[in-house]
């Protein structure tokens, strides 16, 4: 089942960023999704801070044309390069609060002055029934208001899309991931 969900998360994103010139992963882990959505756009860069990772991941995806890995920490510094698009896939609530403003501000100034971020992140609201594992890495879980204010503090417009499982839509934000 976990498979699929994710498949719908990075397809989701595939599908937001279809014909981007450049698009950029935040905390891309093993790659997963990278494949997914680099069929969608010209050219994808997908960071992490784990360089392990990041070499595997290289070689893994060698066939792929359009994907390079970086080692990049956005609490750090904004990524060298403007891109069209941002997106981050369960890595916010990884985030301290407290490096949160920070992490944001470099991942802005990362962008194009058209371009936009899409955050997927667990609902706070749902983290009674996560894994203890998953509760002690889960550091800055959001509620659908506590998201979408995030996302007006830094940008004009903000769409808020739910997920159930591999169901997306706009429907009641509390009882959805996002």
């Amino acid at each position: 089942k976990m498979i699929s969900f994710i498949a719908s998360r990075y397809k989701f994103v595939s599908k937001m960023l279809a014909d981007v010139d450049t698009a950029l992963e935040v905390g891309c882990g093993d790659a997963f999704g990278g494949p997914l959505v680099a069929q969608s756009v010209k050219r994808l860069i997908c960071t992490d801070i784990d360089e392990e990772v990041i070499v595997a991941n290289r070689k893994r995806c060698a066939f792929f044309d359009n994907i390079e890995f970086a080692y990049h920490d956005f609490r750090s510094a904004p990524y060298p390069e403007k891109t069209q698009a941002i997106y981050l896939v369960d890595v916010i609530e990884h985030i301290f609060a407290e490096e949160e403003p920070t992490f944001i501000r470099n991942l802005v100034h990362t962008l194009a002055p058209d371009g936009f971020i899409l955050i997927g992140t667990p609902n706070a609201a749902a983290e009674q029934y996560a894994s203890i594992h998953s509760r002690e890495g889960h550091v800055n879980t959001k509620t659908h208001a506590a998201l979408r204010q995030l996302g007006r503090t830094y940008f004009k417009n903000v769409f808020s899309f739910s997920m159930n499982d591999e169901v997306v839509h706009t429907g009641f934000g509390p009882m959805s991931h996002y």
